[in-house]
């Protein structure tokens, strides 16, 4: 099993991801948070995912980003931490941290 922290922002609202497969290719997802957004996102995937098609889909397609439309703000960076969280567990990338920063002009 795969666990990613995100911390999405101003919101503070903090998500623990875990992703576990189960089979060849299914993988199942939960979360811990306080977002009520994300809990609906995760409640209306239907699990087990087949990890395979979510990490090989296009950009803003696909059942999580179908999903997402659950959550509140656009730039929420939980839908691509699922898919980065799948991708992981099902051995298609390493498991390393990626990041937004702000840097002051």
């Amino acid at each position: 099993m795969k666990k990613l922290v995100v911390n999405p922002g101003v919101c503070g609202l903090e998500c623990i991801i875990c992703a576990e497969k189960k089979g060849r290719k299914d993988v199942t997802v939960t979360v811990e948070t306080k977002c009520g957004a994300v809990k609906k996102m995760i409640e209306a995937l239907e699990q087990p995912l087949d990890g395979y098609a979510v990490c090989f889909g296009k950009p803003g397609q696909g059942p999580v980003y179908e999903a997402a439309e659950n959550l509140a703000h656009g730039a929420c960076p939980v839908p691509s931490a699922v898919i980065k969280c799948i991708e992981a567990e099902c051995g298609l990338a390493l498991p390393r941290t990626t990041s937004f920063t702000f840097e002051e002009e």
